[in-house]
């Protein structure tokens, strides 16, 4: 699992059957703290958490774990938003997200 800024969203004219009426979002791990990028964008499936474009959120990045959160194990996925971060704590600092 990673924490990650939504950085925008993809969509698709043609998508595999267990993926239609799912949102597909564009995720870019950041640091919790300062929140700067750590790597690059992947893309994501939105799980019902509502988030969008600008949103802090807590991605799930194995493809096991990602099938079972959709309860369908032939989903072509490896990532799926599985919240929306409010604050985070660590090291006595804590960083709150608006």
């Amino acid at each position: 699992m990673f924490i990650a800024e939504v950085v925008g969203n993809v969509w698709g004219t043609r998508k595999h059957a267990s993926l239609r009426d799912r949102r597909l979002l564009l995720v870019r791990p950041i640091d919790p703290l300062t929140e700067a990028p750590l790597g690059d964008a992947t893309m994501a499936v939105e799980y019902g958490t509502g988030a969008g474009p600008g949103s802090v959120v807590l991605v799930m990045d194995e493809g096991g774990s990602a099938r079972s959160v959709l309860k369908d194990e032939k989903a072509p996925i490896r990532a799926v938003v599985v919240g929306i971060v409010d604050a985070v704590t660590s090291g006595g600092k804590v960083k709150k997200y608006d």
